[in-house]
């Protein structure tokens, strides 16, 4: 009696064994832990907008969120955030989804992968890989929502993840791209070579008081931007503003908006 249990049992574990072999195993270097604390102080403090979790295509659920407005519009904008934070940072991303909606601008914030606190920004080049998944399946969910003109809006690290995404992707539901506070990035020129391949319209925003290495590489980010298959990139400094536009929030949601005017004519 005894063994026949034992069989039974073995019987259903190899039975489960082989339906966990079949399922997608999620795959990523971000720091999930940090996700997950992240997205608990997110949805408990989440004011206006909503959760969404998207699947990458490695299987990694992640937290965006999702602040509609005119979807009758069929234009939206995707939020990619700086190093190591989260979809509704106070600094340039939270201005952006309320000053956005305030134009009924539909905004999906996207959490992007991160490192430990105290992890070297030179570490999160390992990343860089799973960025298309994520803005990938942030686009399908937009399209299939009905918005068929998307802008990427990406502030600082995010900046540099945004540009490497548009510099290999044929996608052509992304019709702009807005770079704020972006520096060379961590191999030196990575973030400078692939700007210079983005084949859409690019907004190259930053402050007049911004980070050295930002404001250092001003004209080489003008170089590469005007080598751009597109033909079409500006590059507007605002005056007083530091990295995160800390009081300067009114202009920097005024810059990104005249620029999604702009584009729709």
């Amino acid at each position: 009696m005894a063994s026949g249990v034992s069989l039974k049992i073995s019987a259903l574990s190899l039975a489960l064994l082989a339906t966990a072999l079949l399922l997608p195993v999620a795959a990523t270097n971000s720091d999930t832990a940090k996700e997950s604390r992240w997205a608990e102080q997110v949805i408990d403090g989440l004011l206006d907008g909503e959760e969404v979790w998207l699947i990458d295509d490695s299987g990694h659920e992640f937290l965006s969120i999702l602040t509609e407005g005119d979807r009758g519009s069929g234009e939206a904008v995707i939020l990619i955030h700086g190093i190591g934070v989260h979809p509704n940072w106070p600094d340039v991303i939270y201005p952006l989804r309320a000053g956005l909606l305030e134009q009924s601008i539909t905004t999906l914030s996207l959490q992007m992968p991160i490192l430990a606190n105290d992890a070297d920004p030179r570490e999160y080049a390992i990343l860089f890989a799973e960025v298309p998944g994520r803005i990938d399946t942030a686009l399908d969910y937009l399209d299939d929502a009905g918005y068929r003109q998307v802008t990427l809006v990406a502030h600082s690290m995010g900046a540099g993840m945004a540009s490497y995404y548009m510099a290999q992707t044929d996608n052509t539901v992304v019709n702009s791209l807005v770079i704020i506070g972006m520096s060379p990035g961590i191999t030196g020129t990575r973030n400078i070579d692939a700007l210079a391949k983005v084949k859409v319209p690019v907004l190259d925003l930053y402050g007049g008081k911004d980070l050295e290495p930002v404001l250092e590489s001003v004209e080489l980010r003008a170089a590469a931007g005007k080598k751009a298959a597109s033909g079409k990139y500006r590059q507007t400094r605002v005056d007083g503003a530091g990295h995160f536009f800390q009081g300067h929030e009114e202009a920097l949601v005024q810059q990104v908006i005249e620029w999604l005017e702009a584009q729709r004519n």
